[in-house]
C-alpha cells in the first residue's frame, strides 16, 4: 500500500507542476481575452467551449468527451470551459486505454473561429445600430425641445396679444364714452373743425356710412342704407325716435338670421354624433344582413291582430323578422309557451348524410357516433364569438356579458339591436351549410329569458323563443337531430358571461339559489310539456339541463339533487328523448356510482387544452399525443360503469392552441399564453407566460391571432391533425359537438372559417389522420412553440 501511494505521488507530482504552468498560461489568456471586449457565446448566450481532443491512433476508440448540445437546443454538458489541467486528467483517464497525447479538433476550431467571427460582425452591428438609435433618441429630444419652445412663445403671443385686445377694448369704450356725451351745436362745430384739421374729416366729405350708433355730421348721413335728418325730429344720438327702432329691428333680424344658421350646421352633427354614441351596438353579421322583406305579410291585415295582442311578441307587424314564420295570429300555447310562427305540417323523412338515418328511424346511440356542432353565441350571445358587440364600449362602461349590455342599451334599443342578431347571425343558410359540411347533429344554446324574465332582469325577453323554433325547422328540414341545450339559468349556474351575467353563482348558491334553483324547474316543466309534443319526437331527440354547472363551487349533493327532481319531472311530461348533464368539472372519473339508476341519461364534458396552465404549456407534439391517448382514455374509463358513469359524450371542444383570442377569458382580461390574465382575484389570475418556451423565446398572441392566410404550410397541417385526433379519441364514446360554428374572426373556434382556411376538413366524417399514425415531431418540423 505504501509503495502505491509513493508510486502515485511521484507519477502525479510533474503533472501538479504542469497544472500549475496552465493555470498561469490560463490567466494569461483570461488577460487578453477581457482586452478583446468579449467573448464567444452560443445562440443561447452560454460560453463556447474549448476544442475538444481527439485520439491521433484510431477513429474507432472512444474520443475525447467534449460537449454536446441536446437536440432540444440546450446544452448537454456543463458551460465553463475545461482548462488544460483538467484537460490533463482526462488524458490520463484516456491513457488506460492506450492513448498516449492528444491533438486539437481542427474542424471544431474552425467551427469556433467562425462563430466568434460572426459574432464580433453581429456586435460592430449592433453597435453601429445602437449609435443609430441614439442619433434618433436626440433626433426626438431636440423635437421635443423645439416644439415645447414653439409652445411656449405660441403661449406668450397669445397672452400678449390679449392684453393688447384688453388696452384696445379699454379704448374703445373710452372712445364710445366720449361720444355718448350730449354735446351743444356748438361743441359739434368746434370737435368737427378740430377733426378736420387733424385730417381725420376731409374737407369735401358731405356724407359718410356710420357703422357706430351715433351721428355726428351735419346735413343727411346715410346709415346703413337709411337717410336721416341732422336736427329734426332727432335724438341726442342723431337718430329719429322711428329709425332707431327700425335699426334695432334690423339687428336682432341679423343676430336672429346668425344664430339660425349656427343652430342649422350644429345640430345635425350634433344629433349624428350623439346618434353615433349612443346607438346600439350591432353585431357585424347583424350591420351586413340585408333588412328582411316579410313579405309574407302582404295581405295581412293588421286589423286581424287582436287588440289585445298588438305590439306584443304575437304581433307579427312588430316582428324584425318574418322569414318562414307563419305569421297567422294565434294565441294559442303548449305548457305556456306560444306556437305563434309554426306551421301545423312537417317532414321527418330528410337524412343528414348516407352514414345516419332519416329523422323518423332510430339513431343508434352508442353504437353510432355522434358528429355535431353547436350554434354558440346566438341566442346566448359570448364576448368571444360577437366581439363587435363589446369592442365600441370603454372599460367606464362595464359592458362584458349580455346583462351588462342589455342594461346600458335599454330595453327598446336592446330589443332592436339583439333580434337583428338573432335574424341574421344564424339563418336558414347555416343549416344548410352545416349539413354540408358532414354534419348530423346541431346543439342549440339557449337562456332562460327566451321563455321568461323575472324582476330586475334587463334581457329582452321571449324574443329569441321563436327563433329557437324556427331554428328547429331548419335543422329538421336538413335532416339533423337538436340537442336543446339551456346555457343560461336563473342566477348564473357558473358566474361565466356566456351564463348571462359574469360574477357570482346564484343558481343553487347564495340568498337565492334555492329560488333560482325552483325557477329552473319550473322552465323545464314548461320546455319539456313542449317539446314532449309529436311534431319534436324524431328532431329534438337530446334534451340538455343546464350547461357547465360549476360544481367545484357549488355542493355537490345539491346538485345531484337537482338534477334528479328535474329528470324526474322531464320524464313525467312524456318527454322521450336522450338527457344531457354536464360533468361539472369534477373529473369523469368522479361519476363513477352517481345518477346511474336512471335510464337514456348521457354524461356531457367538455374538453379544452387552453384553459388549464398544464394542458395549454403543452409543446405541439405533446398535445396531439394528448388527444390520441389522454382523452381517449379518459373516455374508455368514463364508458365503462365499473370506472366511470357510462353514456359519456364531448358536448364541447375546438382547436384551438392559444387562449389568445379577443375576450376568450372575458372581456378586457389578458391570456394564460402571455402571462396578463389578470382577473382581480389572485386565485385565479395568471401573471406568467404559460406557453411552452417559458417566456424564452418571448410567449406572445400577435402571431397566434394571425389571419389563416399567414399560417405556415406545418401550422396548418398541426392544427388538421389536431382536430382530427380529438373527433377520433370522443368517438371512443358516444361522440362529440364542435364549438362552435361561427364566429366574427376567431379562426380556431369556428369550424366555418378553419374550413375555409383549411385547418378542418371539409367533410365531418372524411378524415386522414388517425391515431396509429407516428405522430411527428413539430419542433424538428420547424413549429414555433411560443405562438
Amino acid at each position: 500500500m505504501a509503495r502505491d501511494s509513493r508510486r502515485d505521488h511521484i507519477r502525479h507530482e510533474p503533472r501538479d507542476r504542469d497544472r500549475d504552468r496552465d493555470q498561469d498560461r490560463d490567466r494569461e489568456r483570461d488577460r487578453q481575452r477581457r482586452r478583446r471586449g468579449h467573448r464567444a457565446t452560443d445562440s443561447a448566450g452560454e460560453l463556447l467551449p474549448r476544442p475538444s481532443r481527439t485520439p491521433r491512433h484510431s477513429a474507432s476508440e472512444s474520443p475525447t468527451p467534449r460537449r454536446v448540445r441536446g437536440s432540444d437546443g440546450t446544452s448537454g454538458g456543463s458551460s465553463n470551459p475545461l482548462s488544460l489541467g483538467s484537460l490533463a486528467k482526462l488524458d490520463a483517464q484516456n491513457s488506460k486505454r492506450g492513448w498516449r497525447g492528444y491533438d486539437y479538433d481542427s474542424e471544431y476550431v474552425k467551427e469556433v473561429r467562425q462563430k466568434e467571427a460572426k459574432m464580433e460582425r453581429e456586435r460592430v452591428r449592433e453597435e453601429a445600430l445602437e449609435r443609430k438609435r441614439e442619433r434618433e433618441r436626440e433626433r426626438e429630444r431636440r423635437r421635443a425641445y423645439e416644439s415645447d419652445n414653439a409652445q411656449y412663445e405660441h403661449e406668450r403671443v397669445t397672452v400678449e396679444r390679449r392684453e393688447e385686445e384688453k388696452k384696445r377694448r379699454r379704448h374703445t369704450d373710452d372712445e364710445r364714452e366720449e361720444r355718448r356725451r350730449i354735446y351743444t351745436e356748438s361743441e359739434r362745430a368746434e370737435r368737427r373743425e378740430r377733426r378736420k384739421a387733424r385730417g381725420e374729416i376731409p374737407a369735401h366729405q358731405k356724407r359718410r356710412v356710420i357703422s357706430g350708433p351715433l351721428l355726428e355730421e351735419g346735413g343727411k348721413d346715410t346709415v346703413y342704407g337709411y337717410t336721416t335728418e341732422k336736427e329734426g325730429g332727432a335724438g341726442s344720438d342723431g337718430y329719429t325716435d322711428e329709425e332707431w327702432a327700425r335699426r334695432k329691428r334690423k339687428r336682432i333680424c341679423i343676430i336672429v338670421g346668425v344664430i339660425i344658421l349656427i343652430l342649422a350646421i350644429v345640430i345635425p352633427v350634433a344629433v349624428l354624433m350623439s346618434k353615433k354614441n349612443s346607438d346600439p351596438v350591432e353585431s357585424k353579421a347583424a350591420a351586413s344582413a340585408q333588412t328582411p322583406s316579410n313579405s309574407n305579410l302582404n295581405g295581412v291585415s293588421e286589423s286581424s291582430i287582436p287588440s289585445s295582442a298588438q305590439g306584443t311578441v304575437l304581433d307579427p307587424f312588430t316582428w324584425y323578422d318574418t322569414t318562414d314564420f307563419n305569421v297567422t295570429y294565434t294565441s294559442a300555447t303548449v305548457g305556456g309557451l306560444s306556437i305563434m310562427g309554426l306551421n301545423s305540417t312537417w317532414d321527418d323523412s330528410v337524412q343528414a348524410n348516407s352514414n345516419v338515418p332519416a329523422l323518423k328511424d332510430s339513431f343508434a346511440y352508442g353504437t353510432m357516433p355522434i358528429r355535431g356542432m353547436n350554434v354558440g353565441g346566438w341566442l346566448s350571445i359570448e364576448p368571444f364569438i360577437t366581439p363587435s358587440f363589446f369592442s365600441g364600449f370603454s372599460t367606464h362602461d362595464g359592458v362584458i356579458d349580455e346583462y351588462t349590455l342589455t342594461s346600458k342599451l335599454g330595453s327598446t334599443k336592446a330589443a332592436q339591436t339583439i333580434e337583428k342578431h338573432y335574424a341574421s347571425f344564424v339563418t336558414r343558410q347555416t343549416f344548410e351549410d352545416i349539413r354540408a359540411a358532414g354534419f348530423d347533429h346541431v346543439r342549440i344554446p339557449f337562456s332562460y329569458w327566451a321563455v321568461t324574465t323575472y324582476q330586475g332582469d334587463p334581457y329582452v325577453p321571449k324574443i329569441s323563443w321563436r327563433y329557437l323554433l324556427r331554428g328547429i325547422e331548419y335543422a329538421r328540414q336538413n335532416g339533423l337531430r337538436v340537442n336543446l341545450d339551456l346555457h343560461g339559468a336563473p342566477g348564473s349556474q357558473n358566474g361565466w358571461n356566456h351564463s348571462g351575467r359574469q360574477g357570482s353563482i346564484g343558481w343553487l348558491n347564495g340568498t337565492d339559489g334555492d329560488l333560482n334553483a325552483q325557477r329552473t324547474l319550473d322552465i323545464h316543466n314548461q320546455l319539456s310539456a313542449f317539446f314532449a309534443q309529436p311534431r319534436y319526437k324524431n328532431v329534438v331527440t337530446m334534451y340538455g339541463l343546464v350547461n357547465e354547472p360549476r360544481m367545484v363551487a357549488l355542493n355537490t349533493e345539491s346538485v345531484l339533487n337537482w338534477t334528479g327532481s328535474a329528470i324526474d319531472l322531464i320524464r313525467k311530461n312524456n318527454i322521450t328523448a336522450v338527457i344531457v348533464f354536464g360533468d361539472g368539472f369534477m373529473g369523469l372519473d368522479n361519476w363513477q356510482g352517481k345518477l346511474q339508476n336512471y335510464d337514456n341519461l348521457l354524461l356531457d364534458v367538455h374538453q379544452y387544452v387552453i384553459f388549464n396552465t398544464e394542458q395549454i404549456a403543452l409543446k405541439h407534439s405533446d398535445k396531439l399525443t394528448f388527444a390520441c391517448k389522454g382523452w381517449t382514455a379518459q373516455t374508455l374509463r368514463s364508458e365503462d360503469k365499473s370506472t366511470g358513469f357510462g353514456p359519456t359524450m364531448c358536448g364541447e371542444w375546438s382547436q384551438a392552441d392559444t387562449d389568445c383570442t379577443q375576450y376568450i377569458n372575458n372581456v378586457g382580461v389578458g391570456s394564460r399564453w402571455e402571462g396578463t390574465m389578470n382577473t382581480g382575484n389572485a386565485s385565479t389570475s395568471v401573471l406568467d407566460p404559460t406557453c411552452p418556451t417559458q417566456n424564452n423565446p418571448t410567449c406572445e398572441c400577435t402571431d397566434a391571432n394571425a389571419d389563416p392566410s399567414k399560417y405556415s404550410a406545418v401550422y396548418k397541417q398541426w392544427l388538421l391533425q389536431f382536430a382530427e385526433a380529438q373527433m377520433e379519441s370522443f368517438e371512443k364514446g358516444w361522440g362529440w359537438f364542435y364549438w362552435t360554428w361561427q364566429t366574427e374572426a376567431a379562426t380556431q373556434w369556428s369550424w366555418k372559417l378553419g374550413m375555409a382556411a383549411g385547418i378542418l376538413p371539409a367533410k365531418a366524417y372524411d378524415r386522414n389522420f388517425n391515431c396509429n399514425n407516428t405522430i411527428p415531431d413539430y419542433g424538428q418540423l420547424g413549429l414555433p412553440e411560443n405562438y
